[in-house]
């Protein structure tokens, strides 16, 4: 049976000494982890909390969120971590979806988790150290539920069963080959943060976790234990490579891994010249996937803007230019949602939602959304509309159409124009698309490159990593 309550009580029982878990100044052992997650299960089920019962937990990065995960699983429970920096509002819709059958909160979030629609508790009366007594559970049983809010703003529950978590995190313990361990910049509500936890616990290793994932931070904490291991999305790392890291003694890492979004050759370039003692690698996945894609250190450069090969036991195919996998790291299903898991999970293949192309090699590139569209105030507006007008303008030789993160329109429309000769103005690209298009479809930014980053094998433009360029990551 692969079941998560055993790689804590494995690890405490080969390693029961070595430190499972930091934060700042606070640690944990494995043995601490085991014996204090079998306290808080039979706390849990003195309490009537049992196989399938749903506990949600709604606070910051704490390693007493630990012993919680661990006990939760001991007694075949589901946890489901809730985003610490929501509000009240926007968690209320989450609680009622859920369906849960207990709220536990830390001290910041007690008085709000009150307000919810569930059974709330202060605290759990831990119960004996022994392992609790529970009916035999299921490798299939359900484990944990990751929430997101998905395209229609309505709440859904990633669900991913003892073995999907197993299988997933046992990739991630053969991944890190140092033995220090690796920091975390993730908060405690975010899937991928208990993903590197168990990855790190599978392998008898430490996470490091951290508050606030600032690059002084990230850099002195992985300092302070040596870690082997620093894992950061592009935007972290564009951060950390502007603070610094030259006042650090680095020499402990092995591995400085980014992923999750486009990552532009540049930065990766960056990384590899501030830290040329680390090997670096770019992971694509998701929280419905999981490990899915990897680009090795010895490709970074030969495949520019590339996320890699399939990783062992993943299938990946297009479907209509959409990436879809096919492997045993799948989510189980979005929670009571058979309608929008039938959409994304069919015949054993999940679809992402991206587009990608594959060249000669097979090697994947992530070149936009399948339904790439701009949401600006309100308004859809699809690029390629844009950039069928656009391209007719005689200084433009290329476009691509993106939008860009603002907090004013949510997405602001860009042009991104390979000029022919003098570039051409925003308000004379704006008074080019008068009585073309709608005033809401036109760019209201414009910017000049020399070439559209595009996927060797097909030219197909990389939306993706334009905008990631356009961000500064």
């Amino acid at each position: 049976m692969l079941l998560i309550g055993d790689v804590i009580a494995n690890a405490a029982r080969v390693a029961p000494r070595a430190v499972a878990a930091t934060l700042g100044d606070e640690s944990i052992t494995f043995a601490a982890l085991d014996e204090r997650s079998n306290r808080v299960a039979n706390g849990l089920t003195g309490m009537g909390i049992g196989r399938g019962d749903r506990v949600l937990w709604w606070g910051d990065t704490t390693l007493d969120a630990l012993p919680l995960f661990g006990a939760v699983a001991k007694i075949g429970a589901v946890f489901a971590p809730l985003n610490a920096r929501a509000s009240l509002e926007e968690i209320r819709p989450v609680a009622e979806y859920a369906r849960a059958r207990l709220v536990l909160a830390d001290d910041a979030h007690a008085a709000a988790a009150r307000e919810l629609d569930v059974p709330f508790a202060a605290g759990i009366e831990p119960g004996a150290a022994p392992p609790p007594v529970v009916p035999e559970l299921d490798e299939r049983d359900p484990h944990v539920i990751f929430f997101t809010s998905g395209s229609t703003g309505r709440p859904k529950g990633v669900v991913l069963s003892h073995r999907t978590n197993w299988l997933r995190t046992y990739v991630g313990a053969t991944t890190t080959t140092g033995g220090a361990g690796v920091v975390c910049m993730f908060p405690l509500f975010h899937m991928a943060g208990w993903t590197i936890a168990l990855g790190a616990w599978q392998g008898r290793r430490p996470i490091h976790f951290v508050t606030v994932p600032d690059a002084e931070t990230l850099l002195a904490t992985a300092v302070r234990h040596g870690a082997s291991r620093l894992y950061c999305i592009p935007a972290v790392w564009a951060r950390i490579l502007d603070h610094g890291v030259d006042r650090y003694d680095l020499g402990s890492l092995i591995e400085a891994d980014t992923g999750t979004s486009a990552t532009p050759p540049e930065l990766l370039r960056a990384m590899k010249d501030a830290l040329p003692h680390t090997v670096t690698r770019v992971f694509y996945g998701s929280t419905e996937a999981g490990p899915g894609v990897q680009l090795g250190d010895a490709d970074l450069f030969r495949k520019p803007g590339s996320v890699g090969l399939p990783q062992p036991g993943v299938d990946v195919r297009l479907v209509d230019g959409e990436v879809c996998m096919r492997s045993a790291f799948l989510m189980d299903g979005y929670f009571d949602a058979p309608d929008a898991t039938a959409e994304v999970l069919r015949d054993g293949w999940y679809h992402t939602g991206d587009l990608g192309a594959l060249d000669d090699e097979g090697y994947l590139a992530i070149v936009g959304r399948a339904r790439d569209v701009i949401r600006t105030g309100g308004e859809t507006v699809a690029p390629v509309e844009v950039e069928a007008v656009l391209a007719s303008h005689p200084a433009v030789a290329e476009v691509a159409v993106v939008g860009v993160p603002d907090p004013q329109w949510g997405e602001v429309v860009t042009a991104v124009v390979v000029a022919r000769g003098e570039p051409p103005t925003l308000d004379e690209l704006r008074t080019f698309c008068d009585g073309r298009l709608a005033g809401s479809k036109q760019p209201r930014r414009i910017e000049v490159v020399g070439s559209l980053p595009r996927t060797a094998a097909t030219g197909q433009v990389q939306r993706t990593l334009i905008v990631e360029r356009l961000l500064g990551r």
